[in-house]
């Protein structure tokens, strides 16, 4: 009998193959349930977007409950109850200053935000980061620079872009104090400003809080506090690239409450509603008051099951998931520091709540790609997922659900221990 895998060759580009060949039927809390019989211990979460777990079941209670009243609506015509609440919760949860517009993707989000920006100030550019992934549409492309691939045969992008570095301290080249931000972080805006890009052109800074696609990377608080104070002095708006970050996964609903720095928009999606599509422009409310009818629109934006899928898994995140993160999360990068004191090949472990990460490593620190690819294949042969990132492709990212438990995390190290073992 032909795999999941085998009939999607049939039928799917090569642009539809993924990181694994495994075909699955069901999934349930922290486990996925294979085509072939496996429980496999999932800590990708559909890349983090299970946050709450696979099939939580104050989830799946709601969604029921909505699809039998209303599938769709349609949000460019008529308004209808989780539509509304939703809205009302998040404007609530972020501190009651914004307003929220719905869309379907994180990439859409992101593309949204742009416009906003864009329409907002009036001015042309953008400033993102090196080691960024926002998205594949254009738009979310042209800001996006963790991988050529990414780029490759879709030349030319969205004009008035430019590239920041990003303080990737573990393998940075400029030199500083142990613990201190290299002031080249600091200074490259100053650079930047005087040599290729006059601040008062430029509507937006965006950024992710914590690097996703780049390789989990954290950077220090003062950095994302300076962006912020370049930002209030120039009238540039701050845009939060949270579609990875938010929603329990650092152990805080929002990335930006761990680095204490407030953007003027925020952009979300992934783990809102447990894997209904879903993604939100969030914005302060003096801004989003000057998007005019017709600026923006799209047909699915704000589905009634998945808005009520996303009520639910933000009461689990409030009642349970968040607590629960930020203890599991000191729990794991512990366990995961103890590994990286066995073996050398762990370069770095980094991360805030339950976005954490090992970076893999040959002599001299050099990227170790094919160690980590061996690493996860292996591990998944023993019924643990995990997923690579990084722009030299030598990070293995923990993305475990805000449910998860001590023994799940006990597992997953045991099986890490032991291949590290044997490959050592």
């Amino acid at each position: 009998m032909e795999t999941m895998f085998e009939r999607s060759q049939k039928v799917m580009p090569p642009v539809a193959r993924r990181a694994t060949t495994m075909g699955v039927v069901k999934g349930e809390g922290s486990y996925l349930y294979s085509e072939t019989g496996e429980k496999i211990l999932d800590f990708a979460s559909g890349v983090a977007v299970c946050n709450v777990g696979h099939n939580h079941p104050q989830v799946v209670a709601a969604a029921q409950k909505q699809l039998a009243d209303l599938i769709h609506g349609g949000h460019n015509v008529v308004y209808y109850e989780s539509y509304v609440k939703l809205a009302e919760t998040l404007v609530e949860i972020s501190g009651g200053n914004t307003m929220v517009y719905f869309s379907n993707s994180g990439a859409e989000a992101n593309d949204g935000a742009m416009k906003l920006a864009k329409y907002v100030t009036k001015r042309p550019a953008i400033i993102s980061f090196k080691g960024s992934f926002h998205g594949r549409t254009i738009g979310s492309m042209a800001i996006t620079a963790s991988n050529a691939k990414y780029r490759q045969g879709y030349e030319g992008m969205v004009p008035s872009v430019y590239f920041a570095e990003y303080p990737y301290l573990y393998r940075t080249s400029y030199k500083a104090a142990e613990g201190v931000c290299p002031s080249r972080y600091f200074e490259q805006f100053d650079e930047l400003f005087d040599l290729i890009i006059d601040p008062y052109s430029v509507a937006a800074i965006i950024m992710e809080p914590i690097q996703g696609e780049g390789g989990y990377i954290v950077p220090p608080k003062e950095f994302v506090k300076y962006v912020r104070e370049v930002c209030d002095k120039y009238g540039i708006l701050l845009i939060f690239d949270e579609v990875q970050t938010a929603f329990g996964r650092t152990g805080y609903m929002f990335a930006s409450e761990y680095f204490e720095v407030e953007p003027d928009i925020r952009t979300l999606a992934k783990g809102i509603a447990s894997g209904f599509p879903l993604s939100v422009v969030m914005a302060k409310k003096e801004i989003m008051e000057k998007w005019e009818p017709g600026s923006h629109g799209g047909t699915f934006g704000g589905n009634p099951v998945s808005c009520a899928a996303a009520l639910a898994t933000i009461d689990v995140l409030q009642t349970t998931g968040i607590n629960n993160a930020k203890k599991m999360g000191i729990y794991f990068k512990k366990r995961l520091i103890e590994l990286q004191a066995k073996y050398e090949c762990i370069g770095d472990v980094r991360g805030v709540g339950l976005m954490l990460a090992i970076e893999l490593v040959h002599e001299g620190k050099k990227p170790a790609a094919d160690l980590t690819n061996s690493l996860i294949k292996q591990a998944l042969e023993h019924n643990l997922l995990l997923l690579s990132c990084g722009m030299y492709k030598n990070v293995i990212r923990f993305i475990a659900p805000t449910t998860v438990c001590q023994e799940e995390i006990d597992h997953a190290i045991e099986i890490l221990d032991e291949l590290l073992a044997k490959m050592s």
